[in-house]
């Protein structure tokens, strides 16, 4: 089939590289512009354009898709289907209606729940026990449009964000494939049972120690690999990488019990978390025993702002 993709970071260009194997004729590329990253702040191509230079594809990096001369490089590109994942940008009606086979996108989660920016890391927090991915033909909605094809996977007591990232970009591919393969008829979403997954906001990188462990093991999960789950110990700034839950110690919330080569156990409003891997800022991501080799923890002393 003759197709228009449209994708910027990984996620979506192993959806790419799985639709160029499927011998897909991909006539344009579309991912976001480069953008300032990394500690010295310099532009960095997406992974969908770094492939599409690999494989030789024509590409656009337009900042907005609602300008005429960007609708009509698509327009003549002549695409059956425009493939959408994790691009960035909403499409236009125009472009909403321009191919016979419609706008189809690879959403990581089951949808109706989690539509939105950050499903993987929502499904994390709340604890889901399963996510997945869902292929949808797209309207002007958010994530809103009928359903062409849904697969589940259980989430991992040990998944991170990135785990789960990786397994679903690998099932978007193999169900994108599936999809433009068998033109399933869709299904309507029930709206009744949305729920929606807004970006990431850093400030919920941090930890509330009055929380239950359980919530906030599933915080460091959900924040690995970015932002980094974060807390303080008196002027030190931490992230916390790997952690589990452990029984109550009865001391107060952010109170170390524990420190030593098995970890740093520390209080929380129900239970205690016993934190296995951790960073410095500034500094590398240690294990607790290595971490301790350098910085002493007292027995008592407190990780958090203060007010937790």
């Amino acid at each position: 089939m003759k197709l228009v993709f449209a994708g910027t970071p990984e996620f979506a260009a192993v959806s790419l590289e799985a639709l160029l194997r499927a011998r897909h004729e991909v006539t344009l590329v579309l991912t976001q512009p480069e953008r300032p990253a990394g500690r010295g702040l310099k532009p960095h191509p997406s992974a969908v354009k770094q492939l599409a230079l690999e494989r030789g594809l024509a590409l656009l990096q337009p900042a907005t898709l609602k300008n005429a001369a960007t609708q009509g490089a698509i327009a003549a590109a002549r695409p059956e289907a425009l493939v959408v994942a994790a691009y960035g940008l909403m499409l236009p009606p125009e472009l909403l209606s321009l191919p016979a086979h419609g706008c189809i996108n690879v959403h990581a989660s089951l949808l109706p729940r989690w539509r939105g920016a950050a499903p993987i890391q929502r499904a994390l927090l709340a604890g889901d026990a399963e996510t997945g991915v869902t292929i949808m033909q797209m309207d002007q909605n958010l994530d809103t449009g009928p359903m062409l094809l849904q697969r589940a996977i259980p989430i991992a007591p040990e998944d991170t964000t990135g785990t789960l990232h990786d397994k679903l970009a690998a099932l978007g591919a193999q169900l994108l494939v599936e999809a433009l393969a068998a033109k399933p008829l869709p299904h309507v979403q029930d709206a009744a049972a949305a729920t929606y997954a807004p970006r990431i906001d850093k400030r919920e990188a941090e930890i509330d120690w009055r929380k239950p462990a359980a919530e906030i093991e599933r915080q460091v999960r959900a924040f690995d690999p970015v932002p980094g789950a974060q807390t303080r110990h008196e002027d030190m700034a931490l992230k916390i990488w790997r952690a589990c839950v452990e029984a109550s110690t009865g001391a107060a919330p952010g109170a170390v019990s524990a420190a030593g080569a098995d970890g740093i156990v520390v209080a929380c409003g129900r239970g205690a978390l016993r934190i296995a891997e951790l960073q410095r800022a500034g500094g590398k991501r240690l294990s607790a025993q290595a971490f301790l080799s350098g910085y002493k923890l007292a027995h008592g002393t407190r990780f958090g702002s203060g007010d937790d």
